[in-house]
C-alpha cells in the first residue's frame, strides 16, 4: 500500500481487503495507521489481468447498487498488483502500484514530548529510508539530540451512524469550544496516565495552560461536550454540503466498530445446460438487458458468441428479460435479498445432474451408506470451486445485519460514478450435503407451530423491533425475513458437522464457510455446502473432500451428533430458549457446542438449537434426526 508520499507502507491480502480493511476503513501499522481510500485514488496503469468475470456476481451488485442510485458496474477488480514488489522494491512494482492510503488520524503524538500536532504541520517529519522494509515506515518528533523519538497516531476520532469519520477536535476541545486566548494555532500536549479505566488522557495547551480530561467526552453524558458531525467521508475528501444531523461518537481508532463490509459473493457454476433461463440472464445480464424486441434476441442469437442461446425458447428468454427489466424499475432489493437470489443457480448445480468438470467447478457424488441414508438423500465431493466476493460498500459504528438491513447507512466507495467494484476470488473444495426431502417435509409439518419453534420465532420479532432504525418510517414486520423451521435445522446441523471437520481434516475452523440452501415454502431446498474459503493454496489440499468418502462420512455424522446431545454449560445450555423479553437468537447453543467463527457462519451464530437434532431433556419428538442415528 501506499502513502500520499507514494511510499510503501506495507501488506495486507486480498481477503484483508475485502473483510477487515477495506475502503474507508482504518488499518493499524507498526508505527501509525492509515485510511484506505475511495476508488477514485486507485489506479491500474500498466497493469492487466485484474478483471475478475463472474457475470452472476457482476449482475448481482447491480441490482444491489440499484437501490441506492448507483450506475452500471461492468467490472469487478482485484487489488491492483504487479509482479515484482517484493523482488524488486525499489522497483515501479513496488513504489508506483498499490492500494492508496493515507495517514488517519493525522493528529500524532510525541512519545518522548508528549506534543500532540497535526502530521501536516513542522513537527514531525516521515521516515521510510529502506524500501525493502515498508513495516518500519514511521514519523518522528525531532525534540531532542541523537535519535527523533517516535511519533504515533493520536488514537481518538469521531464517528456517527451516517458512516461519517472525522479527527477529534483537540484544539476546540481542550478550550470548551472557544479559540485560544493567547495564540490562534496553539500547542498541544496529550499525556496519557495509564490506568485500568477506560481512557484517562488529559490534553493541555501549552500557550493558555488549559486542561481537559478525554473523559468528559465519552459515554452518553459526553457527547453534549462534542461538536455536531461535519458530514466528512475522509477516505473520498469529502464533506456534506449542509452538515450532517447526527450526533458524533467518540472513537478510538482501530475499534472493532468503526468499519463493516457489505460484501457479494458466488460461485462460479458450469454454464447452464438446457433450459435454465434465470442462469442465462445473470451470467449474460449486460448483454441481454439491451435486447428491446423479440427480432434483435433472433439476430443475437446468428452471432458465434451468442450461439448458446439457440438451447432456449426465444419467447420464453425475451419474456424473461422483459419481467426483469420491470422488476429493476421496482423497488430494488437489499443486499441480503440479493445474495439469497444467488443461492437458488447454485442449489440446481449442486443437487441436479453432475456436470462435466471443470477448472472452476468439479462434482462427483458419494454413496451414501446405511443407516446415513435414513437421513441423507445425496453426499457429493465438491472437489473443485471458485468463491467471487465483491465489496459494494461499507457502514460505520451499525453493522449491517441480513436480519434487518435497514439499520445500517451505506457509505459509498468513490466520490465520482465508478464502472467497477473491489472483489476477490478463491478457490477451494468442498461436501454438499441433501437431507432427505421427506424426513424434512415431515418434520417441519411437526415442528413449524411447536412451542419451541415459536418461541424462537418470537424472539426474532422482538429481535427485529428493538433494532427498527428511528429513521424508518415505512410500514415495518417484524417478522420479514423469518428463516422458518427448516433453516433453524440445517444451520444447527452445518455447525455440528462444521466443528468435528475442523478437529478431523486439519483444515483450521475459520478457514470453512456454509452455505445453507434452505430455500422458503413455495420453493423448499434442504442442502449444506460446507467448503474452504481461503486465499491460498491451503484450501485445495483434499482434506475437507477426503472425509466425504464412505468409510469417514459416517464416522464424523455419528460424532457430530454425539457431542451435541451435552455441552460442559448444561443444565444452562440444554435449557436455553429465549422468552419474552429475550431477543437473542439461538436456543440450545453456545460458544463451546455450537458457535464457530465470524467468517465461518454467514449468520453471525445465529438460529441454531441442539434440541431440534438429539434428544434433550426428554424431547425426542422434536428431533429431526433418525432414531438410527442417536447416540
Amino acid at each position: 500500500m501506499n502513502t500520499w508520499s507514494n511510499r510503501r507502507v506495507g501488506a495486507v491480502r486480498p481477503s484483508h481487503l475485502m473483510f477487515t480493511a477495506g475502503v474507508g476503513s482504518l488499518v493499524d501499522l507498526p508505527n501509525f495507521s492509515v485510511l484506505v481510500r475511495g476508488l477514485d485514488a486507485w489506479s491500474y496503469s500498466g497493469i492487466t489481468g485484474y478483471d475478475i468475470d463472474e457475470p452472476r456476481l457482476r449482475a448481482a451488485v447491480n441490482r444491489s447498487l440499484q437501490r441506492y442510485g448507483r450506475a452500471q458496474i461492468e467490472q469487478l477488480r482485484a487489488a491492483p498488483w504487479l509482479e515484482g514488489g517484493d523482488t524488486d522494491p525499489k522497483g515501479w512494482a513496488a513504489q508506483g502500484v498499490g492500494v492508496p492510503v493515507a495517514p488517519f488520524p493525522q493528529w500524532l503524538r510525541c512519545t518522548a514530548c508528549d506534543v500532540l500536532a497535526a502530521v501536516d504541520s513542522d513537527e514531525f517529519t516521515f521516515l521510510n529510508a529502506n524500501p525493502r522494509t515498508p513495516h518500519e515506515a514511521k514519523f518522528v518528533h525531532d525534540c531532542k539530540r541523537g535519535k527523533p523519538p517516535l511519533a504515533v497516531a493520536a488514537r481518538f476520532t469521531l464517528a456517527c451512524t451516517a458512516g461519517h469519520l472525522d479527527e477529534f477536535p483537540y484544539t476546540p476541545y481542550v478550550h470548551h469550544g472557544q479559540a485560544c486566548g493567547k495564540i490562534p494555532r496553539p500547542k498541544l500536549r496529550m499525556k496519557d496516565h495509564g490506568g485500568n479505566q477506560a481512557a484517562n488522557v488529559t490534553i493541555e495547551c501549552v500557550a493558555c495552560g488549559a486542561k481537559r480530561n478525554i473523559r468528559e467526552a465519552m459515554g452518553e453524558r459526553g457527547r453534549r461536550h462534542l461538536p455536531h458531525c461535519r458530514g466528512r467521508h475522509p477516505h473520498l475528501g469529502t464533506y456534506e454540503p449542509n452538515g450532517c444531523d447526527r450526533g458524533s461518537v467518540l472513537m478510538v481508532a482501530g475499534a472493532s466498530n468503526q468499519w463493516f463490509p457489505l460484501t457479494l459473493s458466488a460461485l462460479a457454476l458450469p454454464k447452464g445446460q438446457g433450459g435454465d433461463i434465470d442462469k442465462l440472464l445473470d451470467d449474460h445480464w449486460p448483454e441481454l438487458e439491451k435486447v428491446e424486441d423479440r427480432s434483435e434476441l433472433a439476430f443475437m442469437a446468428r452471432l458465434p458468441q451468442f450461439g448458446f442461446l439457440t438451447e432456449f425458447d426465444a419467447d420464453a428468454v425475451f419474456t424473461a428479460i422483459t419481467a426483469r427489466k420491470q422488476g429493476l424499475d421496482g423497488p430494488a432489493p437489499s443486499a441480503p435479498d440479493v445474495q439469497a437470489d444467488l443461492f437458488r443457480p447454485e442449489w440446481d448445480a449442486l443437487s441436479g445432474p453432475v456436470p462435466p468438470p471443470s477448472d472452476d467447478f468439479a462434482l462427483r457424488p458419494v454413496p451414501v451408506p446405511a443407516p446415513l441414508d435414513e437421513f441423507f438423500s445425496d453426499v457429493r465431493q465438491v472437489e473443485r470451486l471458485r468463491e467471487a466476493r465483491a465489496l459494494i460498500g461499507f457502514t460505520r459504528l451499525d453493522a449491517p445485519d441480513p436480519e434487518s438491513p435497514e439499520i445500517a447507512t451505506r457509505v459509498d466507495l468513490s466520490r465520482a460514478t465508478q464502472n467497477w467494484v473491489p472483489a476477490s476470488e478463491v478457490r477451494g473444495e468442498g461436501i454438499f450435503l441433501r437431507v432427505r426431502d421427506d424426513l424434512m417435509a415431515e418434520w417441519v409439518t411437526r415442528m413449524e407451530k411447536s412451542p419451541q419453534m415459536e418461541a424462537h420465532r418470537e424472539a426474532y420479532g422482538r429481535f427485529r423491533s428493538n433494532r427498527k432504525s428511528d429513521r424508518k418510517t415505512s410500514d415495518f414486520d417484524p417478522f420479514h425475513g423469518w428463516p422458518g423451521a427448516r433453516y433453524v435445522a440445517l444451520h444447527t446441523l452445518s455447525h455440528l458437522l462444521i466443528r468435528t471437520i475442523a478437529l478431523e481434516c486439519g483444515y483450521n475452523s475459520a478457514s470453512l464457510a456454509e452455505r445453507i440452501y434452505a430455500g422458503d415454502e413455495q420453493n423448499p431446498r434442504t442442502g449444506i455446502l460446507i467448503y474452504t474459503a481461503v486465499p491460498d493454496s491451503e484450501g485445495t489440499l483434499g482434506g475437507l473432500v477426503s472425509l466425504a468418502e464412505e468409510r469417514q462420512f459416517g464416522r464424523i455424522v455419528r460424532r457430530a451428533l454425539a457431542d451435541a446431545g451435552h455441552c460442559s454449560a448444561d443444565p444452562l445450555c440444554s435449557e436455553r430458549l429465549p422468552h419474552d423479553p429475550g431477543d437473542y437468537l439461538h436456543g440450545a447453543a453456545c460458544h463451546v457446542c455450537l458457535f464457530v467463527s465470524e467468517t465461518t457462519c454467514e449468520r453471525a451464530n445465529r438460529f441454531l438449537d441442539r434440541r431440534f437434532l438429539v434428544p434433550l431433556s426428554g424431547n425426542k419428538d422434536q428431533v429431526l434426526t433418525p432414531a438410527g442415528l442417536l447416540p
